[in-house]
């Protein structure tokens, strides 16, 4: 995988907002970021580093994501599933926010 300069910088800058570096079985092609138990793969393209697929809940072995069911919300992956709480959709909301933010070109 070929960083740029400009991706190196935007790298720091998660590292230097509590982010850290995951390795996620099955998509080590991407750079996986996580904090505060929520995780996003990064992918490398056109000089910059884009969110690939969606921001979800870490679980053993991957990223469960947001689903509404009949029940409210929950983030499932695979045959594992937690229930959505409000402290944790404001975590997914602060997460996301905050990853997008830092990813964002000046």
């Amino acid at each position: 995988m070929d960083i740029t300069r400009s991706q190196v910088a935007r790298l720091q800058k998660l590292l230097d907002s509590g982010f850290r570096f995951v390795s996620i079985e099955r998509v080590e092609r991407y750079l996986g970021v996580e904090r505060d138990g929520f995780a996003a793969l990064l992918e490398p393209s056109e000089g910059q580093l884009r969110i690939f697929s969606q921001v979800g809940y870490r679980l053993e072995g991957g990223i469960a994501m947001l689903v509404e069911r009949g029940e409210g919300k929950a983030f499932v992956w695979h045959d594992q599933e937690v229930p959505a709480t409000p402290e944790l959709l404001e975590r997914y909301r602060r997460f996301r926010a905050d990853l997008e933010e830092l990813l964002k070109e000046e």
